[in-house]
């Protein structure tokens, strides 16, 4: 009887002690479709690249920094301005460490195991470590780090809100990527419910001229993903989806001359915060604290050049500029908006995406918008 008390007795504590483990963790599912066991609580997290600070800021709000135990140092890198904009308003941003430069190459599985972090969040694909790196995510994993991965690169109209349950998830803030979610394909069903009206022999041909300014050569551009896909939930067809099959490539500016297309669309790299000067910038300015005669001048300015000037759609003034990081952000929903109204002004002319990305910041982020994030370059919307 003893004997049969004790098994008893052994049999209830491993189940007790397995029950303790099951509320200890919980499994999520990924972007990049792995099955992931989370701590019932997060309260270090890793960010592959630190752009996603205002997705996470959609869910933390003021508490964007608390669980923040280290970044890549992409965002002060390739956004200055919206940098300074978060670290004005959280000076302990500046204090986080940095685990890295601004590439996958450079992120240290070190440093990262040296903050005690509970959790990494990467990108599937991006300026960090993405799902290619086995390695590093196993050497992660064993050392006690889960690894998610997100994307607002690859796929982003499609994985936006998937991306943002993920996070809602992980982080304990469902509600908040709930409201977000709700916000998000309202704003893009305005888009996509309109363009599904138009006929496709209506819809404008266009070039996507990624960094303009960047390269010497011409011309970098955006295809079967990024801000590609864009244009084709807009209602535009991209000139270069037949002949670059990739995500990204460059189009030859004789064929762009010799092919024209009815519009010319740049992204806009160039920041106030750089140390060049703006006017001598080699770049379309945009984003955090740029007004809008800085942006109109300096979309001027990048398209007065040889070759690019031969483009009717730019003789013509039919050329806008839009907000390179649009494409890696939730706030992806506004550029969408941006460009349909551009292609199909009068199907879509009822569209207000100044207004949605007004409430976007009003709602959704921490810091106060003040910028320009989109252009056209003449003084009148097409």
């Amino acid at each position: 009887m003893i004997a049969i008390r004790t098994i008893a007795a052994l049999l209830g504590g491993v189940l007790l002690f397995q029950a303790s483990l099951a509320q200890a963790a919980r499994t999520v599912t990924d972007l990049a479709g792995r099955t992931v066991e989370i701590p019932m609580k997060v309260e270090r997290v890793v960010l592959g690249e630190s752009r996603y600070i205002p997705a996470l800021a959609i869910l933390e709000g003021d508490r964007v920094v608390d669980r923040l135990a280290g970044l890549l140092p992409d965002f002060e890198k390739t956004d200055p301005a919206g940098y300074a904009q978060y670290l004005e308003r959280f000076p302990a941003l500046a204090g986080i460490p940095r685990v890295g430069h601004a590439s996958a190459d450079s992120f240290s599985l070190e440093s990262v195991l040296s903050m005690g972090a509970d959790l990494a969040i990467f990108s599937v694909e991006g300026h960090g470590p993405g799902a290619r790196n086995s390695e590093l995510i196993e050497r992660l994993e064993r050392a006690g780090v889960a690894v998610v991965f997100i994307d607002f690169r690859q796929n982003p109209l499609r994985n936006t809100p998937k991306s943002m349950a993920v996070l809602g998830e992980v982080l304990g803030r469902q509600n908040e990527a709930n409201t977000f979610n709700d916000f998000y394909r309202t704003e893009l069903d305005r888009v996509t419910d309109a363009v599904a009206e138009i006929p496709r022999d209506q819809w404008p041909t266009i070039f996507l001229h990624s960094r303009v300014g960047l390269h010497d050569s011409c011309c970098e551009t955006m295809v079967h993903g990024m801000m590609g896909l864009f244009i084709e939930a807009a209602g535009g067809i991209n000139i270069a989806a037949d002949r670059i099959p990739g995500v990204s490539g460059v189009l030859n500016l004789e064929y762009l001359i010799t092919d024209q297309p009815d519009r010319y669309l740049a992204t806009a790299i160039g920041s106030v915060d750089l140390e060049m000067a703006v006017e001598e910038q080699p770049y379309v300015v945009l984003g955090a604290g740029v007004s809008e005669p800085v942006a109109r001048r300096s979309l001027a300015r990048v398209t007065d050049r040889p070759g690019l000037a031969a483009l009717d759609a730019i003789r013509e003034q039919r050329a806008f500029a839009i907000w390179h990081h649009f494409y890696n952000t939730p706030l992806n929903v506004v550029a969408v908006q941006a460009l349909a109204r551009w292609l199909h002004p009068k199907q879509l002319g009822h569209l207000q995406p100044e207004r949605t990305l007004a409430e976007f910041y009003e709602r959704f982020q921490p810091v106060e918008l003040n910028g320009t994030y989109w252009v056209t370059l003449g003084e009148e919307t097409p």
